[in-house]
């Protein structure tokens, strides 16, 4: 089964700058959105879609072991914007356990579909903060938040935080989030806002290969 790991928070914290560490033939990014990336790399596989059966079958038909669905988010926002003028009534709340179904099914799919063990699938998403004064994922519709619970059905949730200009991740929470990993997996309650570091770091605890550049195997 493939392990999906969660990266939330807010717009601007580097979530997708986080990503520039990695080797352009390491990954395979998943752009829901069509956005630009916030630094000067590109990866050799990058794909536009939010359409979760193409998502899937992309990942389970790569080789690569890391794979980057940035913003996981927008597949729920473009399911409602396709569908919200039309739906009144019950057909309304038809729709919203449509997005529901189709962000559990993502992160069950992944745990459940992807056939490599060691296939480790970042899902990036916004943050928000609820009537309690958590931060926690941005969702559309209660339904997902009461029925479903994304960050339970995960291991590892990381935050992603910025403080005076500088971005970091936070790895355990403080109580005031969802964020949550393996105890000793991480040094650090913070550490660098670097995905690489946390992916290495993630293959280390598990005992996966790690992956190495040609210049790398070279030297």
């Amino acid at each position: 089964m493939g392990l999906p790991v969660l990266i939330y928070g807010k717009s601007g914290s580097g979530k997708s700058r986080s990503l520039k560490f990695f080797d352009e033939k390491e990954i395979v990014l998943l752009n829901t959105e069509r956005k630009e990336l916030p630094f000067r790399k590109r990866f050799v596989k990058t794909g536009a879609t939010d359409d979760i059966n193409k998502i899937i079958a992309t990942i389970n038909k790569n080789p690569e072991k890391v794979f980057v669905i940035d913003d996981a988010g927008y597949i729920m926002t473009h399911l409602f914007m396709s569908q919200h003028r039309n739906k009144k009534g019950n057909a309304s709340f038809e729709m919203y356990d449509d997005i529901a179904d189709a962000m559990y099914g993502l992160v069950k799919r992944i745990k459940t579909e992807v056939t490599a063990p060691d296939k480790i699938v970042y899902i990036i998403f916004h943050e928000d903060t609820d009537d309690f004064g958590v931060s926690r994922l941005r969702t559309i519709g209660k339904q997902l938040d009461r029925k479903v619970c994304l960050e339970g059905m995960v291991t590892i949730c990381i935050r992603c935080m910025s403080e005076n200009g500088n971005h970091f991740f936070r790895t355990v929470t403080d109580g005031s989030d969802i964020t949550k990993t393996p105890e000793d997996m991480f040094p650090e309650p913070e550490i660098e806002n670097n995905l690489k570091v946390v992916d290495d770091t993630i293959r280390d605890f598990y005992g996966w290969e790690k992956y190495e550049s040609k210049e790398e195997e070279q030297e």
